[in-house]
Parts: structure tokens; sequence; C-alpha cells
């Protein structure tokens, strides 16, 4: 896994486009239109659409919020072993918003190709029977059809890994995940019995083995994987959230087209904006509060999202 923190991407980042400016080759229209560090993409249509009409507007607000940030290609070089980690967690369909959005994770998958990707793989270690999960949430189906690979985690090959945390200094890993150029986390907003909130920082727990250890100090233990994961790009789907009755859901009852989605590489701010999708303070959520004492990102991510309406 690329050692390229997020710090370092937005400092070159800027740093180059100064160069450029610098020199006469950036304009001044072209330095302020630099893409934004995170990108909110809300549905500004009708909201009583047909199951199509939702499909369409999860392709439309995926494609949106990662031309905002600048499009893939300034996370993945040609050639690229890209790792896509949405929420596959549970035997459920994708109405019941237990599990990452299909159109979400086929909208990704396209788009890394187009990028130069050589190869893309998804994968997550399931908590129901991973072949149900994969075919049940409509995941599975989605990665076929577009050619990528899709990884049945199998549990014999996590390995020991030191990540020097706070609370965790070693857990068991999924290598082949730390092997790959990129790894863009794709987690499903949704309510959680044990951490509140299931969303970026939290689905960092499908990298691992040994998941009951987290249970001794939730939020400590999400910063810890999240730092050791050195987060570069996540995605972070409410088109449907699971308000009551996480991680698994299954009542449709329980769910709720928010018809949203954002991106960028600071998941403190992605997971304040989720907390805030669901009714909640971040400051509220102990993970987020956790992450952004130990520095891992901002709380106000209102001070660095740009909002984008799309219909």
């Amino acid at each position: 896994m690329s050692e390229y923190s997020r710090r370092d991407f937005l400092t070159h980042s800027a740093a180059g486009a100064l160069a450029l400016a610098s020199h006469g080759i950036l304009t001044n229209a072209a330095f302020a239109a630099q893409p934004a560090e995170m990108a909110i993409a809300k549905w500004s249509g009708s909201t009583d659409l047909n199951p199509r009409q939702i499909k369409e507007a999860a392709v439309k607000l995926t494609e949106n919020a990662i031309q905002a940030i600048g499009g893939l290609k300034r996370f993945i070089g040609n050639g690229s072993v890209v790792w896509i980690k949405p929420n596959i967690g549970w035997d459920r369909k994708p109405e019941t918003a237990a599990n990452t959005n299909p159109d979400v994770v086929a909208t990704l998958i396209r788009l890394c190709l187009d990028a130069g990707a050589k190869t893309v793989k998804v994968g997550d270690n399931s908590c129901n029977i991973a072949k149900k999960c994969y075919q049940s949430s409509g995941i599975g189906d989605a990665v076929k059809s577009l050619g990528a690979e899709l990884v049945f985690m199998d549990k014999s090959r996590f390995k020991d890994t030191q990540i020097k945390g706070d609370r965790i200094k070693s857990i068991p890993i999924y290598p082949e995940i730390l092997e790959c150029d990129l790894v863009i986390n794709v987690p499903v907003i949704k309510h959680h019995e044990m951490s509140e909130l299931s969303m970026c920082m939290k689905n960092y727990m499908g990298v691992i083995e040994k998941r009951p250890t987290f249970h001794q100090d939730m939020p400590t233990c999400l910063a810890d994987i999240t730092r050791f994961m050195k987060p570069r790009i996540s995605v972070l789907d409410a088109v449907r959230v699971l308000k009551t009755h996480g991680p698994q859901g299954g009542n449709l009852a329980d769910v709720e087209l928010k018809l949203a989605l954002a991106a960028g590489a600071d998941v403190v701010a992605l997971d304040a904006w989720g907390a805030e999708i669901m009714g909640k303070k971040p400051a509220d959520i102990p993970s987020v509060k956790k992450g952004a004492e130990l520095g891992l990102g901002k709380i106000d991510y209102k001070s660095i999202a740009k909002e984008i309406a799309v219909s």
C-alpha cells in the first residue's frame, strides 16, 4: 500500500499548481478551479423515483462527486491495482441498505478502469456467508459484468500485522489489500448498535480478523486501523441509509432514501457529514470525535466541502 498520505497529496498538488501558475502555465481561473478536497453530491430532482431511476441517480451522484474531487486519475496511475472496499457484510438485498449500493460500486469500478487501472479487486470480510452476501447485495453481479475481480477473503490468509496503534498494536489483516496501489473505502451510512453509526472509519473493520478485539474500545481501535490504512480516497454512500436495527437491517421500514453521496480523502470530515445525514451531531459520534482529536481529519466538514446539485 502506498505511503503517500492525504496531507502529502494535497500539499504536493497545491505546490505543483502554484509552480505552474508562477510560470504562467496555469491561469488564475484554472487555479481557482482546483479539485475540491471533499465533494457532496445531492439529488435535486424528484424523489418519487422507481428502482431504475434510483439506479440512474446513484450512478450520477457517484460520477459527479468523483469529478468534483478531480477524477480518479489523481489517485490511479496506469497499470495500478486498486482494491474497492465496500460494505458487503450481510446477506441482504440493496433495498435494505445493509450493504453498499451496488450501482455506486459498479460506477467506481468503471471509473477506475477508465483512469488506467490494470486490475480492480472488490472484496470485504463478510459477517454472513460471503457468497450469499456478494450475491444478495448485487455487488457480485456488478463486479463480474465489468470484468473486475471479486475476492472471497480466505480467513486462513489473514496475516498478523503490526499497526502500532494507541490501543491495537497488531491485528490480522488481509495482505492482498495492503499490496494494492490504492484502496478505495466505500461504506454505506447505517445505524450500528456498538459504534452508533457505521461509516468510513468503521468500514475498515472489513480488512481485519479478530474483530471482537475492537469491542474493548471501539473509537480508539477504529482510529488505530484508520491511521494505519492511510486513507487517500473514500466514498460515503447515502443513496439509501439504514436508520435503525443496524448493522444487518432487513426491514424496509428502517430504510430512508437520501439520494446523496460524498467523496474525499478526509474520513473524519466524511463521517461528520454522515452523522448529520442521520440527524446526529458529529461530536456525539465517538469515532468521529476520536478521529478529530487524533488529527485524522476535520470534524468541521463544511470548511472543506463542495456541494453539488445533481439531477
